[in-house]
């Protein structure tokens, strides 16, 4: 089975919503491929009891009200194939999807850096808690801790709070002066001052940092570094998040060209493909609305609309200013290099410790001899990592992109599958 657009969107989140209904008008057939099973992303996730935003509900409503608009939700990519398709699937079969041009919004994932305990049934990444409430996770009176670095936290305290839980800290890495000068500056972007006054918390605190999850079955309290002081602070959840990685690999097996660990695009988000474009948080974060500008802008130029997408510039300058302003602030300290010990976990899915990693030079030597990187997430959790503590940069993604039933992958019987190096193979 097998289909083809004029326009075909990877990624639901702002940036392909965005993207979908500045396109739409065109006319043209328009495919937005997501894996959740509604659109909206990770900011406007869905679940029981969740009441989106009204921006939220509007870019459904609207996405609705065009008939050249497929969503196909509760799909995944698997792999790329020859002649401008990708292979994807979903619940009930998997089958090759044509375009004439392809955008990805394929987001970010959270950094996660390791800590003594923090493979404890109880800790999860910030965004994870989020996730977690909103698809229906109780936590009505328990007390949570959350840690790492910027805005997230925020905004992870606030679901949890929301949902019953007792928030005891926030615990923020960077320096009170860096918090407070980027609070100053919010000025400048007055509906983020209005958001962040509506995120207080009385238990945040500027310069501290996770230094062990304690506990032997399950997670039962944290240990926070402040300064010279430690506090240990009984608790069931600790939900720790170091800023944001870009899911790049679909575009580098494309072909795309990767820059500062995010897809590199042009004035009109278009990278190095001719046929392929990029926009949101795969080419570096920023935000909801520096998504949403960078979608509306690809969405036009995909489909030839260049003057409506050059009027869309300055909006998207002013939230890139924003962008570097928020990666100045949060910037990781170093020492939260210093963080694991020998023998914590860095290859969460193979158990490899921290002491089998640090006497290689890179992480194909590494990877040969302790198998890191090899489990179910396939290094998108340790290779980040590794690329922190380390400065290693992962190879390649090879092909299948994630686990795949038998009758999809015969799919590609008669196709020819890029290998790492991109050179085709039978």
């Amino acid at each position: 089975m097998s289909e083809r657009y004029d326009l075909l969107i990877v990624g639901a989140g702002p940036a392909g919503l965005a993207a979908a209904l500045a396109a739409a008008d065109s006319g043209l057939a328009i495919a937005l491929i997501d894996d959740n099973p509604a659109p909206g992303g990770q900011i406007w996730r869905d679940g029981p009891g969740v009441r989106l935003p009204a921006r939220a509900r509007r870019q459904r409503e609207a996405l609705a009200r065009h008939a050249n608009i497929t969503l196909l939700s509760g799909t995944r990519v698997v792999a790329c194939a020859d002649d401008r398709r990708l292979l994807v699937e979903d619940a009930d079969s998997g089958r090759l999807i044509g375009y004439r041009k392809l955008l990805l919004c394929t987001g970010a994932r959270e950094l996660l850096l390791p800590f003594p305990g923090w493979t404890l049934p109880g800790v999860t990444g910030a965004g994870g808690l989020q996730a977690l409430i909103k698809g229906g996770l109780p936590v009505r009176g328990e007390r949570v801790v959350i840690a790492g670095s910027g805005p997230l936290l925020l905004a992870s305290a606030a679901t949890a709070q929301k949902a019953g839980a007792q928030v005891l800290r926030v615990a923020e890495q960077a320096s009170h002066a860096a918090v407070a000068g980027f609070a100053a500056r919010l000025l400048q972007w007055p509906g983020k001052a209005v958001q962040a006054l509506g995120l207080h918390q009385p238990g945040y605190r500027c310069n501290a940092r996770v230094v062990a999850a304690l506990g032997s079955e399950r997670l039962e309290a944290v240990l926070i570094q402040r300064g010279g002081r430690r506090e240990e602070l009984p608790c069931e959840r600790l939900a720790c998040g170091f800023g944001l990685v870009p899911n790049t690999q679909l575009g580098e097996a494309l072909g795309c060209e990767v820059r500062a660990g995010a897809l590199a695009v042009d004035d009109l988000q278009r990278t190095r493909l001719a046929e392929v474009f990029a926009a949101g948080e795969c080419t570096g974060f920023g935000g909801s609305e520096l998504s949403l500008v960078e979608g509306a802008i690809a969405g036009h130029a995909a489909v030839g609309q260049t003057a409506r997408a050059e009027a869309l510039l300055p909006e998207r300058a002013r939230w890139r200013r924003f962008a570097r302003q928020l990666a100045r602030s949060f910037a990781l300290d170093p020492a939260l290099k210093d963080l694991p010990r020998p023998d914590t976990l860095v290859c969460r899915c193979e158990d490899v410790p921290y002491s089998a990693l640090a006497g290689h030079d890179g992480w194909v030597g590494a990877k040969l001899a302790s198998r890191c990187g090899m489990g179910a997430c396939q290094g998108r959790v340790c290779g980040a990592v590794a690329g922190y503590l380390f400065g290693w940069t992962p190879t390649r993604p090879r092909l299948p992109l994630s686990p795949a039933r038998v009758d999809t992958l015969l799919c590609l019987e008669e196709t020819a599958l890029p290998s790492a190096t991109g050179e085709p193979v039978e």
